[in-house]
């Protein structure tokens, strides 16, 4: 044997010993699975924070169907600030929504937005809350109507105001109104929620029939709803959840919960508002019930 593989040899018996010596390389752990409480808050923060305007406003309005608790009221305040003004708009409907006067502070900064479309929908919305603030804005613009020039009223501000008048917004407020839910403290009605579904141009028949019933407390509907949730139309899917948070019925997450996964993002951030909105609840919380109809009485032939 050459010197060469003499000195050669022995240098490769050890690695190879050291090698087989060596410990074997840990795999990395896996990552702990979230609860539902911290998937859903997660998604609706990452949802604030998304590039995307139209994804920043659907986390917005999907928070109005959360309680005041915090850091959701805080997270909603924050997007006042936000460069989109659909976004900013949307905040405005969401923090009027929970009437509370904590949010009032927040609108009057709103009154100084240097879109007029935003400064006249926070001036409605304090003036809905009995703000003197929000008095003093829609005077300004009443008294503003009869001049030729006026500090507060701008040709844009006119253009908003026309806008209530359209037809789809008419049937927005009609529908609002049909469908007012019996008051808990500290949850709010989902008006932004509702106004995001309403508003979107794939929305279906069948998702603003889902909303209209969403007050209607009879078995078959229960059982609609719920089979709503698994419907094609992501529209109806949305109305689905959105109604069935608004009975305020805790027992009702286990049905809302597999559309956290959902295919869509006006699903998935609905979902999980509701799923936090109803986790806020007692379990013994009796849902909001709607006043029966008093029976007609049947009519009597007349007596021959």
């Amino acid at each position: 044997m050459s010197l060469h593989r003499l000195i050669i040899l022995p240098a490769l018996l050890l690695e190879v010993t050291a090698f087989a010596q060596a410990p074997a390389p840990t795999q990395p752990a896996a990552a702990p699975q979230l609860s539902r409480h911290d998937q859903s808050a997660a998604m609706l923060s990452d949802a604030l924070k998304d590039k995307n305007p139209d994804t920043r406003k659907a986390a917005v309005q999907a928070m109005s169907l959360v309680c005041l608790k915090e850091p959701y009221l805080s997270q909603v305040k924050s997007m006042l600030e936000d460069k989109d003004v659909e976004v900013r708009l949307a905040t405005i409907t969401s923090l009027v929504d929970l009437k509370n006067k904590s949010t009032v502070g927040t609108l009057e900064t709103a009154l100084d937005d240097e879109v007029p479309e935003v400064s006249f929908a926070a001036a409605k919305a304090l003036w809905g809350l009995n703000d003197p603030a929000g008095r003093t804005a829609l005077v300004a613009v009443l008294s503003g109507e009869t001049k030729t020039a006026s500090g507060f009223l701008t040709r844009q501000k006119r253009e908003a105001l026309r806008m209530l008048h359209t037809p789809k917004t008419l049937f927005t407020f009609a529908l609002m109104q049909g469908i007012r839910m019996a008051p808990v403290p500290g949850v709010g009605e989902g008006v932004s929620s509702l106004q995001g579904i309403l508003t979107d141009p794939g929305v279906s028949g069948r998702a603003a029939t889902a909303l209209l019933l969403s007050t209607d407390k009879s078995p078959e509907v229960l059982t609609a709803l719920k089979d709503a949730l698994a419907d094609k139309d992501w529209s109806v899917r949305a109305a689905a959840v959105h109604a069935l948070a608004l009975r305020n019925n805790p027992a009702l997450r286990k049905d809302i919960e597999p559309l956290l996964d959902d295919k869509r993002n006006e699903v998935r951030l609905r979902a999980a508002a509701a799923w936090l909105r109803l986790e806020s609840l007692p379990v013994n919380a009796t849902p909001a019930r709607s006043v029966p109809a008093k029976p007609t009485p049947a009519k009597t032939a007349p007596a021959k």
